[in-house]
């Protein structure tokens, strides 16, 4: 018996209108994209949509559900729990909300973004995955975009894109 091809997610976040050509060489074999909040312009996520189906939240740039987004999301791939929303860590810390959001939705992976800072790390037994920043290159944070393969095992990992778009 041949086992399920694995399932690859393609997650961006802090775009803050800028879709780098880059994105559609990086997510092309993506089955899912998941952009984790500050979209800045709509055009992004129809660029995406383009490659794969998107879930996407809004963030704080994006003025929350004002921008026609839901503010959070819950979506089962490959059969796994995936929980998507903007603000989960500031200042270096899990927030107080973002602690509640994790243990109402109680789910394998959290994507997030708002820090500009990639990271992926587990507590307890969730993934929690932000992609770092796909926008345009601020502070010394560099520009990031991240993918996770669902298969036997899971993994995850951080693409760096250049500073200037290519």
């Amino acid at each position: 018996m041949s086992r399920p091809r694995p399932i690859c997610i393609g997650v961006i976040a802090d775009t803050h209108g800028l879709f780098d050509p880059a994105i559609l060489r990086h997510f092309q074999h993506a089955d899912h994209i998941v952009h984790a909040g500050d979209i800045g312009k709509p055009v992004v996520i129809d660029q995406l949509k383009t490659i794969a189906p998107v879930t996407v939240v809004s963030g704080n740039v994006d003025g929350y559900e004002e921008s026609g987004f839901q503010s959070e999301a819950m979506i089962e791939l490959a059969g796994l729990r995936i929980a998507v929303r903007h603000i989960l860590y500031a200042s270096g810390k899990l927030t107080n909300e973002g602690r509640a959001f994790l243990d109402r939705m109680r789910p394998d992976i959290c994507i997030f973004g708002h820090t500009h800072q990639p990271k992926s790390e587990w507590l307890g037994g969730i993934l929690l995955f932000n992609p770092g920043s796909a926008g345009s290159k601020r502070f010394t944070l560099p520009r990031m975009l991240g993918m996770i393969t669902v298969g036997a095992r899971l993994s995850a990992r951080h693409v760096r894109l250049n500073d200037r778009m290519t």
